[in-house]
C-alpha cells in the first residue's frame, strides 16, 4: 500500500515539475518577445517608485500583457533594484526584456521634456519642447526671448520636474562674448565665468548639462571641442595653402562663416578668400571691419560708413594686407575644413544673389563680370527700396 502511494506520489510530483517548467518556459517567452504596444509611449518613472508601480503603469498603457511575468523577469535578471527615475521611449513591440534594461540602464531622459538655450548671432531665445514618442520628433511648447518681461508658464513648470533635460545650442558664428554673456544669463546654470575666452576657440554646437552645473565646465567642453575639430582638420588639409598655422585656418575659417549664406558654398567662398591670398589681394570683406568696430561685443545693428572702410584698424581688411589678427567669431565646422579643402576655383570675387543672404553669393573670376554681378544686385536694392 505505501509503495502504491509512494508511486502515485511520484508522479505527481513528476507531473508537477513538467507543468511548472512548462509555465516558466511559457513566461520566459513571453518575457522576450515583442510585447502588446502598437505605437512607441514615454514612461514616466518618478523617484523612489518600485517595480510593481512600473508594471501597472506599463499594463494600463498596454506596453506589457502581464505585469506579474514584468516583475518576475526583472527578479530573475536581478534589476529589480536598479529602476531608476526619468521619462524614457518605450519603442513599438518592445519585449519586456527591453522595457527592463530600458528604465534600468540609467543616463539621461531619453523622452519628455526639454529647454534649449539657444545663441543666435543676432537674438537668443529659449525654447520648451516636448518629445512626440509616435513620431520621436520634439514638439515646441514655448518659445520666448532672452530679457522677456513674461516668462510663459511652461518654462517654469519645467524646471521644477526632475527629469527635464536642459542644453545649450550654439550657432556658428556667434562671438565668444555672446556665448557668455548668454550662458551667465541662464538661470539653471552654475558660476558665473569671469572674462571672455578667445575669439574663435569655442566648438559651435549642442551641449547637455544639469542644472547647477558652472558655466566654466559648458566652456571647457566648446573649447576642447573646438581644439579637435581644429587639429583634425589642419592634419587633413590640403597642399599649398595660403595658410601658415592652425591659428591662421581658424581666423579665416572665421570670415568664411560670417560671409557663407549657405554651406553648399562654403568651399567656394573658402575658395575666393585664398585665391586673395595668393595672390597678394586684400581680404575687403565687411564683417571684419564690423568686428573692429564691435569687438565682438553685442550687433552692431546698421550699415558702415565710408569713414569706417577708410579707418586704418588691425581688421579693416580693405586697408590691412592678409589676414587679420584675430578670428571675428567662432566658426563651425564645416566652415574649418572649408578652408582646410577649398573648392579649385578661379575666382577673386563674389556678391550677393538677392537680398536674402540665404539665397548665397554669384561669384566672378574678373572685375567685369564682378561688375555685372554688383549692378543686378543695385538693381534690386533699388527696386526692393521703390516698394517700400
Amino acid at each position: 500500500m505505501w509503495r502504491h502511494i509512494a508511486s502515485n506520489a511520484l508522479t505527481f510530483f513528476i507531473i508537477a515539475l513538467f507543468l511548472l517548467a512548462g509555465v516558466v518556459m511559457l513566461g520566459a517567452r513571453q518575457y522576450s518577445e515583442p510585447g502588446p504596444l502598437t505605437q512607441a509611449i514615454c514612461l514616466r518613472v518618478e523617484s523612489g517608485t518600485n517595480m510593481r508601480a512600473v508594471s501597472r503603469d506599463l499594463e494600463s498603457q498596454g506596453a506589457i500583457s502581464s505585469g506579474s511575468i514584468f516583475r518576475i523577469g526583472a527578479d530573475y535578471s536581478d534589476k529589480s533594484g536598479q529602476l531608476k527615475a526619468g521619462s524614457f521611449l518605450i519603442p513599438a513591440r518592445a519585449t519586456m526584456e527591453e522595457i527592463t534594461d530600458i528604465i534600468t540602464r540609467g543616463g539621461a531622459s531619453t523622452c519628455g521634456t526639454e529647454v534649449v538655450y539657444r545663441i543666435g548671432v543676432t537674438r537668443s531665445v529659449i525654447q520648451v519642447r516636448e518629445l512626440d514618442p509616435a513620431d520621436n520628433r520634439y514638439v515646441e511648447v514655448a518659445e520666448f526671448e532672452r530679457g522677456a518681461e513674461e516668462i510663459p508658464a511652461a518654462y517654469l513648470e519645467v524646471q521644477e520636474k526632475s527629469d527635464t533635460r536642459y542644453r545649450v545650442a550654439m550657432a556658428e558664428g556667434v562671438t565668444s562674448w555672446q556665448v557668455v554673456d548668454t550662458l551667465n544669463a541662464i538661470d539653471t546654470l552654475g558660476a558665473d565665468f569671469d572674462g571672455v575666452p578667445p575669439e574663435g576657440s569655442l566648438a559651435p554646437d549642442s551641449y547637455e548639462f544639469t542644472p547647477g552645473t558652472p558655466v566654466a565646465a559648458i566652456v571647457d567642453r566648446m573649447t576642447e571641442r573646438q581644439s579637435a575639430i581644429l587639429a583634425e582638420a589642419w592634419a587633413g588639409r590640403a597642399d599649398g595653402l595660403p595658410l601658415a598655422s592652425p591659428e591662421e585656418a581658424l581666423i579665416l575659417a572665421s570670415i568664411v562663416e560670417k560671409e557663407t549664406g549657405g554651406y553648399d558654398e562654403v568651399r567656394t567662398v573658402a575658395s575666393v578668400f585664398e585665391n586673395r591670398l595668393n595672390r597678394g589681394m586684400r581680404l575687403q570683406t565687411d564683417p571684419t571691419v564690423i568686428y573692429g568696430i564691435t569687438n565682438g561685443v553685442g550687433v552692431l545693428g546698421r550699415g558702415l560708413r565710408q569713414s569706417e572702410l577708410r579707418a586704418e584698424t588691425p581688421y579693416n581688411t580693405y586697408v590691412i594686407e592678409g589676414l587679420p589678427p584675430t578670428p571675428i567669431a567662432n566658426p563651425g565646422r564645416l566652415s574649418i575644413e572649408a578652408v582646410m579643402n577649398p573648392e579649385e576655383t578661379d575666382y577673386i570675387f563674389f556678391v550677393a544673389k538677392t537680398l536674402d543672404p540665404r539665397d548665397g553669393h554669384n561669384f566672378a573670376a574678373n572685375l567685369d563680370d564682378h561688375n555685372r554681378n554688383v549692378a543686378a544686385y543695385r538693381a534690386l536694392e533699388a527696386e526692393a527700396a521703390a516698394n517700400q
